[in-house]
């Protein structure tokens, strides 16, 4: 019996480069002073890892090197994208970052709290609303 793992490398590729590349988005674009860098970054791994995909012969090598560079060219979108989240509120600002210290002044619905860090209740919730259970479980914490 022959086990093909294909599936099993592609999905795995697939799950740990989102999950990668979400984690790394976010983290990286709430610290860099300059967003250029990270992007040439992503864009360089991206490029790199497909070339790795298109020259080898080895079908689980080409698949995961080809899903991965796949995920670092988005990632090096989703930069962009990132700092337009935070310029519309709905991601939180890092005021110990310069470049987010600018978009707090200038994009008055930037904000620094984090509306998703908060408990779940079971059902949809205002802006307002969600400010409050953030600020709830801060009082908690701090108790």
């Amino acid at each position: 019996m022959h086990i093909n793992l294909t599936g099993l490398i592609a999905a795995s590729s697939a799950f740990l480069g989102i999950w990668l590349g979400h984690v790394t988005v976010r983290k990286v674009e709430r610290l860099a002073p300059k967003l250029w860098p990270p992007i040439i970054a992503a864009l360089a791994l991206g490029v790199g890892l497909e070339t790795i995909s298109l020259s080898t012969a080895q079908p689980l090598l080409s698949a995961s090197t080809g899903i991965l560079g796949i995920t670092f060219l988005w990632d090096a979108l989703e930069f962009t994208r990132q700092e337009k989240r935070i310029k519309k509120g709905h991601a939180p600002a890092n005021p110990a970052n310069p470049r987010h210290a600018r978009i707090l002044a200038e994009h008055p619905d930037a904000t620094t709290t984090d509306l998703l860090d908060r408990d779940p209740i079971g059902c949809p919730v205002t802006v307002d609303e969600a400010i409050r259970l953030v600020d709830r479980k801060d009082t908690k914490g701090a108790q």
